[in-house]
């Protein structure tokens, strides 16, 4: 028998946004139900026009109304036994969309044996005690809510989006005009009691088979869910398990507006126990972040300073340890080239980003070539932490000019990965010392999941393109297998140096993935990393 499907709305919406995904799925045999969540303007699902939950249905309705509402939709369903797989017979598959995945796993945690799947639909899964609002993409909406918790009130709503601001939210890709017409017309406000409540699991809720439906366009796909696992974050080591899986979908946010049929497939297969699943860290070899350096480089000491590492020059040496003929000697203070590592990164990551080999490995080929090798340990754990992160980079920029076997006047800074928006701030403001700005496989916009405006200070491509003076040269190593949503922010930042004539240099590794690793053509890295290097330190000896 199919089974039957519970479908839990995200914030500001109601029911309706599954009619299309609901349609598909009762074509193919499932049930479905549509839950509309309790809210002031929010009418019943189906043509009954009053509030979902009577008394409970204006402003004062938190996060426990919406988990008592979906615990209530469960207990409807007849004849559903649950499932340890797939969805055992006419199991009940909850499936929670954005905000929506929270009150769905409080109530697969009360009745986990009456549940065969949780589906989570562009959402991540939530933790014991901590409160919707801090899934909230928009940075700044999080603020009106915390400032009403410091205050000890949680009455009131957060007012629906207008039009054009659904992409504060998540990205809109794939959505027609009339959809977001409609979406915006039908939606209601947010109770702020259901953001500010922590959610409360008993730990039932984990034995009950999980999937994720990730939309690619707006940010995150499996291999980049990998690549955090990897890294070794406590808190994702659950997305491992046996009963995990993952499905993506190359679409925005709202993937029951833009591809109601591929979102029913995947739905379907999902409940049948299908779906890519991840490795713990190691299983499956060396995580990208602790490949090997792809160059030759010299055993030099390493000079630790708080979360900053220097390798210097051995002195009196010569620049070049590949055999460079007639290379000069290496005296006096000498161009440093400043290397930031990506993230985020879990906090408390083992080992911790100063010890990779990619980042120890470009310092050190650096310093084999006459200049100072310095990386930076920064403090970026989540999208949040980005001004954070740009004050230790700063500081850790002057520690490095002060030393006096530094050229001050000659600084490169190189930054990768996630560490990309970093650079917005070098490229609004260059200082006469910063002779280039350098990126690795760089992220130059905010995705669309980060919950970053248009304005946001870390937009190195509105950074560059409204800069009131030239920007350094730039050297960009840019790989030909990258996600779509970071290729498409490189080719953004370039075509907004072309509009100011910036000077840059691409180097490309074409068959090159998102920081390498063992499956990639280790020749195409060693050349690409060689010339980047080389391109950096001709413009630190200009």
């Amino acid at each position: 028998m199919e089974p039957v499907f519970i479908l839990v709305p995200g914030m500001f919406t109601d029911a309706h946004v599954w009619e299309g995904t609901a349609r598909r799925l009762t074509a193919a045999g499932a049930q479905v139900r549509a839950v509309t969540l309790a809210g002031p303007g929010r009418p019943r699902a189906g043509d009954d026009p009053e509030p979902a939950a009577g008394a409970h249905a204006e402003a004062e309705a938190d996060l426990e109304t919406h988990i008592e509402e979906v615990c209530a939709a469960i207990d409807a369903v007849t004849g559903a036994p649950g499932g340890t797989g797939g969805t055992g017979g006419r199991g009940i598959v909850l499936v929670g969309h954005d905000y929506g995945v929270h009150p769905v796993l409080g109530a697969a945690d009360r009745r986990a044996e009456r549940v065969a799947r949780i589906v989570c639909v562009d959402a991540g899964l939530p933790q014991d005690g901590v409160p919707p609002l801090a899934a909230v993409p928009d940075q700044s909406v999080r603020a009106l809510p915390a400032e009403e918790a410091a205050a000890g009130t949680t009455a009131g709503v957060l007012p629906p989006p207008g039009r054009e601001e659904w992409t504060r939210w998540g990205s809109t890709a794939g959505v027609s005009e009339e959809a977001l017409d409609r979406l915006t017309a039908r939606a209601a406000p947010q109770p702020l009691g259901t953001l500010l409540r922590p959610l409360r699991l008993s730990g039932a809720a984990a034995a009950v088979p999980t999937t994720g439906v990730l939309c690619t366009a707006n940010g995150v796909g499996i291999d980049m869910v990998q690549r955090l696992v990897d890294l070794g974050d406590p808190a994702l080591r659950a997305l491992t398990g046996p009963g995990v899986t993952f499905f993506e979908l190359p679409t925005g946010h709202w993937p029951m507006l833009s591809c109601p049929e591929d979102l029913a497939g995947v739905l379907l297969r999902a409940a049948a126990g299908e779906g890519h699943r991840l490795t713990p860290p190691g299983a499956s070899g060396t995580p990208a972040h602790l490949h090997p350096f792809p160059l030759p480089v010299p055993e030099l000491p390493r000079e630790r300073r708080g979360n900053v590492d220097f390798y210097f020059p051995r002195p009196g040496g010569t620049k070049g340890i590949e055999g460079a003929e007639g290379a000069e000697r290496v005296d006096g203070p000498r161009p440093a080239v400043v290397f930031v590592h990506g993230g985020p990164v879990p906090a408390g990551a083992e080992p911790s980003p100063r010890d990779w080999p990619v980042l120890a490995g470009h310092a050190r080929y650096a310093a084999g070539q006459g200049a100072v090798g310095v990386t930076v340990e920064h403090r970026l754990h989540d999208v949040a932490d980005y001004p954070r992160a740009a004050g230790d980079v700063a500081a850790a920029v002057d520690l490095v000019r002060a030393d006096p076997r530094v050229d001050g006047d000659r600084i490169a800074l190189w930054f990768f990965s996630g560490g990309g928006p970093l650079l917005a701030d070098w490229l609004a403001k260059p200082p006469a010392w910063l002779r280039c700005l350098a990126a690795a496989y760089p992220v130059l916009a905010p995705l669309p999941n980060w919950g970053m405006s248009a304005d946001s200070r870390f937009h190195p491509v509105r950074a560059l393109a409204d800069a009131g003076q030239a920007p350094p040269p730039l050297v960009l190593l840019r790989v030909g297998l990258e996600s779509p949503e970071i290729a498409a922010t490189v080719s953004g930042f370039l075509a907004a140096a072309g509009e100011r004539e910036a000077e840059v240099r691409v180097v490309d590794v074409p068959h090159g993935h998102h920081g390498g690793g063992p499956g990639d053509p280790e020749e195409e890295w060693r050349g690409a990393v060689r010339e980047a290097v080389r391109a950096v330190l001709d413009r630190l000896d200009a």
